[in-house]
């Protein structure tokens, strides 16, 4: 009965649910910075709260932005991609620099900070909006992907649920939310459900992480 009360809770605190007029607040701290002359990579695997924090935490990783990708539409939102009719997922643009972290890499860091197995989810979030995908832009970062997850397959009894798709547009999310767990540590969500992942990812991999993510 506690178990599920837990995750009763989890759920009412679903990743953006809980945002409201007087929390939609932002440093904008990307929009700030010069960023031609990183690389990018866009990533997919649910609340993209959480997926921009893990990528921060990475030593080469610049920025990271929560927008949306994968999908048919035009201008999606935060509203019209949570109807799962837009075919958008929450994602991230990371602007790395390839001279201290790989693609490679990035990639291995996804697999490293979600359950590549859930279907449509990732934790308490459920729906075609929160679906694993990793994007593709060339062909080296195509075989760099089929590589890695041949190799992780073989570490599941299930099979993956991975999308695997060519880039074609990254959509900006709404200022308010980026930097999200940054800036609201003490939120609900941001409390059970994104600082445990982000910790745990840590943990698996402190050799990865900017120092001041390591102490």
């Amino acid at each position: 009965m506690k178990y599920t009360f837990v995750i009763a809770a989890l759920l009412l605190a679903a990743c953006g649910t809980t945002t409201s007029q007087g929390d939609m607040s932002s440093t904008k701290s990307y929009k700030d910075k010069d960023l031609s002359g990183f690389e990018t990579a866009y990533f997919a695997s649910g609340c993209f709260w959480c997926v921009e924090a893990v990528y921060e935490s990475v030593r080469g990783v610049e920025e990271s932005i929560s927008g949306y990708a994968g999908g048919h539409t035009k201008n999606p939102t935060y509203a019209s991609s949570n109807t799962g009719t837009t075919g958008h997922a929450e994602a991230v643009e990371i602007y790395y620099n390839p001279d201290v972290v790989s693609f490679e890499t990035l990639v291995q860091v996804y697999y490293a900070s979600q359950d590549p197995t859930q279907v449509n989810g990732q934790g308490p979030d459920r729906g075609s909006q929160y679906r694993s995908i990793l994007f593709y832009k060339n062909d080296e970062q195509k075989q760099i992907i089929d590589k890695i997850m041949t190799a992780v397959a073989k570490e599941y009894d299930r099979p993956l649920a991975t999308e695997v798709q060519e880039f074609k547009k990254f959509w900006i999310g709404e200022d308010y939310h980026q930097d999200f767990e940054r800036l609201h540590p003490n939120q609900s969500y941001i409390r059970g459900v994104s600082i445990p992942r982000l910790k745990r990812f840590q943990a698996k991999h402190p050799e990865l992480l900017k120092k001041a993510e390591s102490h």
